[in-house]
């Protein structure tokens, strides 16, 4: 090897690696991404719970609607969801399960839904409460219901 060779390799060896101010302005720009892409994220989660929850309800529904066609009536708030699933007492022409799964599934937050027969605002009500299980709220927090 001649000297000419000899100083390639050390200018060579000399450039592979990053500086730490290099490093430092990459994290930071990974950061200020992740700042402002995270919430958009989070955001489009909790709007897709809600939109299931409607197609859950909208489900159920289609089953309670069934239901009444075939015995007569919807089920009563005590009989509940179940009666899509299980013959309840007294229902002569029951010819279910009404629903595809035979399961009454949980709202996508984990909790049931409520179901009123008769309802406050129709021949039944069905709502998911949202994210907090309660009443009202605002975003991810409010509720779902089938009359609207």
């Amino acid at each position: 090897m001649n000297c000419k060779e000899i100083e390639m390799i050390k200018i060579n060896s000399k450039n592979r690696g990053f500086t730490l101010l290099e490093l430092l302005v990459v994290l930071v720009i990974l950061g200020l991404l992740a700042s402002l892409v995270g919430p958009q994220v989070i955001k489009q989660i909790g709007g897709s719970k809600a939109k299931t929850a409607a197609l859950q309800i909208e489900e159920f529904g289609t089953a309670l609607d069934l239901f009444h066609l075939e015995v007569g009536r919807y089920p009563s708030t005590s009989e509940g969801l179940e009666a899509l699933i299980e013959k309840p007492s007294g229902a002569r022409f029951w010819n279910g399960p009404y629903l595809k799964k035979k399961v009454v599934r949980l709202d996508p937050w984990g909790n049931e839904y409520v179901y009123r027969s008769p309802g406050d605002h129709g021949a039944y009500d069905l709502i998911s409460l949202g994210a907090d299980n309660n009443e009202g709220g605002d975003g991810e927090n409010a509720d779902v219901v089938s009359w609207e």
